[in-house]
């Protein structure tokens, strides 16, 4: 109804009055006052309320203010709408943060409005509200008082004995604040929650409960067959009785008793299976295993190597467990296949045994892999000890070599051992230094060494050396080098001296023959 309309009604209320008109009766219902209502008239931040106007104008945009406070500084919009043709609307909103106490909700037009109150009360609101023992809760406080500070929340273990889980809290200027804490050891079933503060008692609040369920928890998520794992129950009965741990439905601890908070701990060890997720749950003489979340451990393929270290030529046992149930399974020495086996209906096998090959001295690797491509590694160190330095023998050092020409010596030297297998290298040169190699020859078993015809060395001085080289490459170093001389004189002086000698026997069988018959004639 607009304020034309309203003037117009006022006038004729006044000339209806004057003549005693009847109609006055209906003239005053139109002008009756506007005003709202509030349902509910009390509760808590966050909570839905319903606004009705009346006798607004007509068909005029409305909104709604809730006021945090007093002051025009918390004011807040918290609806609009449009009034019908009888001035009349109806809106919904939700109760903003702000401090306990009464506040002034307003709705207005531009030329009308109309106020009614609320009543904002302490609540506190926890999420989640039911799990196990240790799970993390958040709880909000609303609606306390503004900045109130010494604020205590209560966890109560039973009818009267509770846990302060903190204290010393501060709300926010609208009378805010929040905590989360985990839940602390105790029974199965409702507990309740309580706060208070320094202008809030524990009554000024309802109680909200956080409902314990039994649950069970693991300190490792997977491991191998033989780890020892840690089980640890809460939210089962005061004192239960009969309690048993499963793993994949096998029973591995049982006649386990609660406390008085419903708690208890046990260890076991992963039983011998394939590898795989499994699930571990619990039961009791009170606690169903449907009212406990299963957990999940996998069961991750091991290799077990004895010795972890050693020779060329060690042997080695391998045991393996966690693997795919009567599988085809390779061991590899690095990447070359070493040996095959299977495994059992639990996914393990024992015993297996192999020689280590010939590989460098230093870290290798042995890998057991099933024929599903479950596979794991276990380190192998190659021992790195050198062998012993031969001893030089023969030829000895300044010795001499052959007659004349071209000579191809025997090498002699001490034989040395290593439990790698050993064997040797030998170099000839005819420089210090054995920039340039007359001989060289690797991988000789036995501690000597001919030269071939077609090897052999000139007139000449030559150095020779050796070093042990074993099954693992570990090398003890070249021997201090030995000089030695090939040949008495070079081919070309032998010639000479055969020339020489042939002269010399011509003249004496020129002087003893000849000579001698010409003298008798």
């Amino acid at each position: 109804m607009s304020r034309i309309h309203r003037l117009l009604i006022v006038c004729a209320v006044c000339f209806m009055l004057v003549a005693g008109s009847p109609a006055v009766l209906e003239a005053v219902d139109d002008l009756e006052e506007v005003f709202i209502s509030v349902s509910p008239t009390s509760g808590h931040v966050g909570d839905e309320v319903t606004v009705r106007g009346y006798n607004f104008d007509s068909d005029e945009e409305v909104e709604v203010y809730f006021y945090r406070g007093g002051g025009a500084s918390g004011r807040v919009k918290v609806a609009t709408d449009e009034t019908d043709n009888d001035g009349d609307f109806k809106v919904e909103f939700t109760v903003p943060e702000t401090f306990t106490g009464e506040h002034k909700i307003r709705a207005e037009t531009d030329y009308e409005d109309a106020d009614e109150y609320f009543t904002v009360e302490p609540y506190l609101e926890i999420d989640p509200d039911e799990g196990p023992v240790g799970t993390t809760v958040d709880v909000n406080g609303t609606g306390f008082d503004e900045d109130e500070e010494e604020i205590e929340l209560r966890y109560y273990l039973d009818g009267s004995d509770y846990d302060v889980v903190e204290d010393g809290l501060q709300a926010d200027e609208w009378g805010s604040w929040e905590i989360s804490f985990k839940i602390p050891m105790s029974s199965s079933g409702d507990h309740k929650l309580r706060a208070r503060g320094e202008t809030t008692d524990l009554g000024d609040l309802d109680d909200i409960y956080f409902e314990v369920r039994p649950g069970i928890a693991i300190d490792l998520t997977q491991g191998h067959v033989g780890d020892s794992i840690t089980i640890n129950g809460s939210g089962f009965d005061e004192g239960e009785n009969e309690i048993e741990v499963s793993f994949d439905n096998q029973v591995v601890v049982q006649d386990i008793k609660a406390d008085s908070n419903g708690a208890w701990e046990e260890t076991i060890q992963v039983p011998e299976m394939p590898g795989g997720s499994y699930d571990v749950t619990a039961e009791g003489d009170r606690t169903d295993k449907s009212d406990i979340k299963d957990l999940s451990f996998r069961v991750e393929p091991n290799l077990l190597l004895v010795p972890s270290t050693g020779h060329v030529g060690s042997e080695l046992t391998l045991t393996g467990t966690g693997f795919a149930a009567t599988k085809e399974l390779i061991l590899l020495y690095d990447d070359s296949q070493v040996e095959t086996t299977a495994t059992n209906d639990k996914g393990s096998f024992s015993n297996l045994k192999f020689s280590v090959p010939k590989s460098v001295h230093g870290a290798h690797t042995l890998t057991a892999e099933d024929s599903t491509g479950n596979a794991v590694s276990a380190p192998f160190t190659m021992e790195s000890q050198p062998p012993p330095m031969p001893a030089l023998e023969s030829p000895g050092n300044g010795g001499r070599v052959g007659l004349a020409g071209k000579a191809a010596p025997t090498f002699q030297w001490s034989a040395v051992t290593d439990d790698s297998g050993v064997s040797y290298s030998l170099q000839v040169s005819d420089t210090e230094d054995f920039a340039v190699l007359e001989i060289s020859v690797t991988n000789l078993n036995e501690p000597g060494y001919v030269v071939p015809k077609e090897q052999a060395l000139a007139y000449g001085t030559y150095y020779w050396r050796v070093k042990a080289v074993d099954g693992a490459q570990n090398d003890s170093g070249w021997t201090a080098a030995y000089s030695f001389h090939s040949g008495l004189l070079p081919l070309w002086g032998f010639i000479a001296i055969i020339a020489l000698l042939v002269v010399l026997a011509g003249i004496l069988i020129y002087f003893v023959v000849v000579r001698r018959r010409e003298f008798y004639d």
